[in-house]
C-alpha cells in the first residue's frame, strides 16, 4: 500500500476518533426525531456509513 493511502487512513481513522468521541456525540443527543428515530442514532450510523464509503474509495483507488 502506497503511503500517501496509509496516511488517509490514519488521518480517516483520527476523524473517527474526534466523531464519536463523548462530546460531539452528546451534541446530537437531544428530544429531536428523524422518521422515528433519535437523533443520535442517526447521526452515529450516518458518520459510520460515510467512514465505510471513505475507506472503500481509499483501499479500491489503492487497488488500480
Amino acid at each position: 500500500m502506497k503511503k500517501r493511502h496509509e496516511q488517509k487512513l490514519i488521518i480517516l481513522s483520527v476523524g473517527l476518533m474526534i466523531a464519536f468521541s463523548i462530546p460531539i456525540s452528546l451534541l446530537f443527543n437531544n428530544d429531536r426525531e428523524v422518521l422515528g428515530y433519535p437523533m443520535i442514532l442517526i447521526y452515529l450510523f450516518a458518520v459510520w456509513m460515510i467512514s465505510i464509503v471513505i475507506s472503500f474509495v481509499i483501499i479500491k483507488r489503492h487497488d488500480e
